[in-house]
């Protein structure tokens, strides 16, 4: 049990020194996306508290920031659209 332990929290301190989102993390530890959920919302609540309540904030900030990167990408997709058509 002491690996699941460690990775949990070597998520979430990542998570907390490059300010990113689940996927981020997912993708840099080779980890689904549920997985890292799972290790940072729920397990490390009892593994680590302190930590997992200022990741929770981390967590929130990329929530509610969430449909202003949709927007943007949404915005860069439909400029390279219109690029690729002009050419």
């Amino acid at each position: 049990m002491l690996f699941y332990k460690t990775r949990q929290e070597e998520v979430g301190k990542y998570i907390l020194r490059h300010k990113c989102t689940i996927r981020a993390a997912a993708a840099h530890f080779g980890l689904s996306k549920s997985t890292v959920h799972l290790d940072v919302s729920h397990r490390l609540k009892t593994i680590n508290p302190g930590l997992y309540a200022r990741v929770k904030r981390v967590l929130e900030t990329n929530y509610d920031e969430r449909h202003i990167r949709g927007g943007e990408a949404t915005k860069r997709h439909y400029a390279q659209a219109k690029v690729s058509k002009v050419k």
